[in-house]
């Protein structure tokens, strides 16, 4: 899947905003289980080709050439060209006007050893990972350090 909105959510879980009416949606409801990868600068064409067209009027997987096989973990599908794919059970899906909140359980994370560093952990530097610019309408490169998490602002205890 490839979700412009969404966030941790505890622990264990991640939480995205979709399209109720989305064929995503309809297929996540059918199968109770669903995939996230994670766009990056060299997938940002396929990225934003799957957010343009609709899987009902098109067959994207064939269109976009990507290669997909089946999770191990989930009954879903994972694209082979992203490097990072977080595998998940649906665990709660609430609709409200034609939106859907999915909250998804992760059950498997895999990771392509080119994004990984020396401790086998993901390096954002390695994935170089886009994110929406809602307000421009345009992906942006996310990378650049300039802080510590739960750690500067402890200078102002």
């Amino acid at each position: 899947m490839n979700a412009a909105w969404g966030g941790k959510c505890g622990k264990t879980r991640i939480a995205l905003n979709i399209g109720a009416g989305h064929m995503t949606t309809e297929n996540i409801r059918r199968k109770k289980a669903f995939t996230v990868s994670f766009a990056t600068k060299d997938t940002v064409v396929i990225s934003d080709y799957f957010g343009v067209e609709s899987g009902k009027n098109a067959d994207k997987i064939a269109k976009s050439g990507v290669h997909v096989r089946k999770s191990a973990f989930v009954d879903a599908s994972v694209i082979e060209e992203y490097p990072v794919t977080l595998e998940c059970r649906l665990a709660e899906l609430q609709e409200l006007d034609g939106e859907a909140r999915v909250v998804g359980e992760v059950v498997n994370m895999s990771a392509d050893s080119t994004v990984l560093d020396e401790n086998g952990k993901i390096d954002a530097g390695k994935l170089q990972p886009v994110s929406y610019d809602a307000v421009a309408k345009k992906y942006r490169l996310v990378g650049e350090i300039v802080g510590n998490a739960f750690s500067d602002g402890k200078a102002l205890k």
